[in-house]
């Protein structure tokens, strides 16, 4: 049974910020088995006892990762602006958001989005953070069924297709599978393309 939390219990939260810090270094420079309490706790200038104190167990600062991944999308797009356009509003939040985070924290996409853990329930200990961030998402699609261009969609369906692409992407990216240096160009192309292909009738 998994007993680990994501977010700092005790010790104040720049405490745990800095542990995430830390945990995040490690994965991203040496990979996930690198991780350890000790690891962390050494990297921090700390002892083992904080690390258990605010995160519960090594399992704790998988989901802490997981929770900051998905932080950063939420935080990401509460602070885009809006205009007059949501089709285009959509397409900055995967422009400036979504591959922000593939490319500025590429351990942190692989843990949250292509649950890259040691323990695949572990990603329940996220899921709160999972789905506050898809409901600042499924916000900016319900401007375009408000508007009427989401051609008889959903908003729940037109959500998770522009997820599915913005995931897609990010996983291609990081594996070296796009133009090198054209990256930007064809994650725009392609969010464009879906977004304001919303206009038109869904396939019955």
């Amino acid at each position: 049974m998994m007993t680990a939390m994501g977010r700092p219990r005790r010790h104040g939260s720049e405490t745990g910020a800095r542990l995430v810090d830390a945990a995040e270094r490690i994965v991203e420079s040496e990979g996930l088995d690198a991780l350890t309490v000790r690891r962390v706790a050494e990297e921090v200038g700390t002892t083992t006892r904080a690390v258990y104190s605010v995160f519960g167990s090594k399992d704790g600062l998988f989901v802490a990762l997981g929770v900051r991944a998905f932080d950063l999308l939420k935080a990401g797009i509460d602070a885009l602006p809006t205009t007059d356009d949501p089709a285009a509003d959509l397409i900055r939040a995967g422009l400036e958001v979504f591959r922000p985070l593939v490319v500025e924290h590429p351990s942190l996409y692989r843990i949250a989005i292509q649950r890259a853990l040691p323990e695949p329930s572990l990603a329940a200990g996220f899921r709160d953070a999972a789905n506050d961030a898809l409901d600042g998402l499924r916000a900016r699609v319900a401007r375009l069924e408000r508007d009427g261009v989401l051609g008889g969609r959903s908003v729940r369906d037109a959500t998770t297709q522009f997820h599915a692409l913005c995931e897609g992407l990010g996983g291609l990216e990081l594996a070296g599978m796009l133009q090198s240096g054209e990256e930007a160009r064809l994650w725009n192309e392609a969010l464009s393309a879906l977004v304001r292909g919303f206009e038109s009738p869904r396939f019955q």
